[in-house]
C-alpha cells in the first residue's frame, strides 16, 4: 500500500511495510524514483567538505592551543589530547540519538541540522578565547555532530538495493578524501589567513552546504505514517539482541580499531628508513596518504562489486588484504618497497566499511535503521578512539614494527567474525 503526502511543496512519499527488507526499483509495483543519485551526489560533496573542515585543524590545532595561552609544554600536551578527544567521547552515545530522531522525523532534516550544527561550533571556536572555551565547543561539536550516519542512512533507504554497495562506497569515498585534503588545505590557509580564519572559512562552506541540501535533498520514506516509533533504549536493546547486528558491530569495530591502531606510530616507523631527518615528516605525508587515496579509490570504484558478488566475497578479499599488507610492513626495510604494499592496503581496507555498513542496512528494519546506523557509526568512532590508547603500550612492550604484526592479526581475526555472520544471514 502506498502512501502519498505534501509537505512544503515537496512531494514525500510513504512506501508501506513490506515482507523483506529489500529495496529494489519498484515498491510494490510502483517504480522507485530515480532521485538517490542526485541524493548520492549532494552528499557526497557535503561529506567531502565537511571532513575538509574537520581535518582541516589537525594540523595547528596544538599551536592554537598554544596561542590561547598554554604555554607550558606537557600542559599543551595534555590539553591538545583532551581537545582532540573531546568530540568522539559525546559522538559515541549522542549519535543512535540523532538515529532515532531522524527514523521519527525523517533523515533529511537531521542531514542538514548536523551541517548546520558544524558550522555553529566552527563559528564559536573561532571565537574561543580561553583554552577551555575550546574544549568546551568541541564537545559541542559532538554533540550536535550526526551528518555521517543519517547521510548513510538516508542514501541505504532511498537507494536500490542492488545499487546500496556502490552508493554507500561512494559516500564512504567522500569521507577517505576529505581526511587526505583538508589538513594540507587547513596548514596551508593557516599561515595565510591565521588559526581563526580557517575555522570562519569552514563554518561558511558548512553554511553553504546546508543551503544546497534544503534545496537539492529528497527523501522517500518507505515507513508508513502509523509505523510505530522506538525509544532511544530500544535501538540498543534490539542490537545487543540480534546477533547478526552484534557481529557486525564487532566486524566495524575491529576494522576502525586495526587501521587506528597504526596512526601513532606510523611516523615512527618510517623514522627508521629515513636518514635525514628534514625529509621525515614530507616522506611520512606522502606514504600515509597513499593508502588514503586508494582507500578512497577502493571504496568508489570496487563498492559496485557488493552489490554484483555479494558483500562476503568483497568483506573476504580485503579483510585478508588488508590483513597480510599490514604483517608484510613488519619486513620492509626500505621506502621505496614500502610503496606497493600501502598500495596494496589501501585497495583492501577501502571495501571492508562499506561492505559492513552494506549489512547494518540490509539487517536493520526500515523503521529502525536511522538508530541502528548511528549504533554502527558508534562502533567505529568507539574504535578509533580505543586503537591509540593501546598502540602505545603495545609499541613500548614489543617494538614499532611488531604493531603491525598486531595489527595484521586484528584484521585477520575479521574472517571467523565474518563467517559466523554469514551462517546466521543464511539460517535467517
Amino acid at each position: 500500500m502506498i502512501f502519498y503526502k505534501n509537505k512544503r511543496k515537496r512531494d514525500i512519499m510513504y512506501f508501506g511495510r513490506y515482507e523483506n527488507q529489500n529495496l529494489s526499483k519498484t515498491t510494490a509495483g510502483v517504480p522507485v524514483r530515480e532521485t538517490w543519485r542526485r541524493n548520492l551526489t549532494t552528499l557526497w560533496l557535503t561529506q567531502f567538505f565537511a571532513m575538509v573542515g574537520l581535518s582541516a585543524v589537525v594540523p595547528f590545532l596544538p599551536l592554537f592551543i598554544r596561542e590561547l595561552g598554554v604555554q607550558n609544554q606537557q600542559e599543551a600536551v595534555t590539553w591538545s589530547g583532551l581537545v582532540f578527544a573531546a568530540p568522539f567521547f559525546v559522538t559515541i552515545f549522542i549519535t543512535p540519538f540523532w538515529g532515532a530522531v531522524g527514523d521519527k522525523y525523517g533523515m533529511r532534516i537531521m542531514v542538514i541540522r548536523a551541517v548546520i550544527g558544524l558550522g555553529i561550533a566552527q563559528i564559536l571556536m573561532a571565537y574561543a578565547q580561553s583554552v577551555e572555551q575550546l574544549f568546551f565547543f568541541r564537545i559541542l561539536q559532538g554533540a550536535l555532530s550526526g551528518f555521517y550516519p543519517s547521510a548513510m542512512t538516508l542514501i541505504a533507504s532511498n537507494t536500490p538495493e542492488e545499487k546500496q554497495g556502490y552508493a554507500l562506497g561512494a559516500f564512504q569515498s567522500a569521507n577517505t578524501s576529505g581526511n587526505i585534503f583538508g589538513p594540507v588545505i587547513g596548514g596551508f590557509l593557516s599561515v595565510i589567513i591565521g588559526f581563526r580564519s580557517v575555522f570562519v572559512a569552514s563554518a561558511i562552506i558548512s553554511f553553504m552546504m546546508a543551503i544546497v541540501l534544503y534545496y537539492t535533498l529528497k527523501e522517500e520514506v518507505r515507513v508508513p505514517p502509523k509505523t510505530p516509533r522506538f525509544k532511544y533504549l530500544d535501538y540498543w536493546k534490539f542490537a545487543l539482541t540480534s546477533r547478526s547486528l552484534m557481529l557486525l558491530l564487532t566486524l566495524i569495530f575491529l576494522a576502525s580499531f586495526g587501521v587506528a591502531f597504526i596512526r601513532p606510530l606510523f611516523v615512527f616507523f618510517i623514522e627508521t628508513m629515513v636518514s635525514d631527518s628534514k625529509t621525515l615528516p614530507g616522506t611520512t605525508g606522502a606514504l600515509y596518504s597513499l593508502i588514503g587515496i586508494f582507500s578512497a579509490f577502493s571504496s568508489f570504484w570496487f563498492g559496485k562489486r557488493i552489490d554484483t558478488h555479494g558483500s562476503r566475497q568483497v568483506l573476504f578479499v580485503g579483510t585478508i588484504l588488508t590483513g597480510t599488507m599490514y604483517i608484510a610492513h613488519f619486513f620492509v626495510t626500505s621506502v621505496y618497497l614500502l610503496i606497493p604494499v600501502r598500495i596494496l592496503l589501501g585497495l583492501g581496507y577501502g571495501v571492508i566499511l562499506p561492505a559492513l555498513f552494506t549489512g547494518i542496512s540490509h539487517s536493520s528494519p526500515p523503521e529502525k535503521k536511522g538508530g541502528l546506523m548511528g549504533i554502527a557509526s558508534s562502533a567505529q568512532t568507539l574504535g578509533n578512539m580505543l586503537a591509540p590508547l593501546l598502540s602505545g603500550v603495545i609499541a613500548s612492550l614489543f617494538s614499532v614494527r611488531a604493531s603491525f604484526i598486531f595489527a595484521g592479526v586484528v584484521f585477520l581475526l575479521m574472517l571467523p567474525f565474518a563467517q559466523m555472520q554469514e551462517r546466521i544471514k543464511e539460517n535467517q
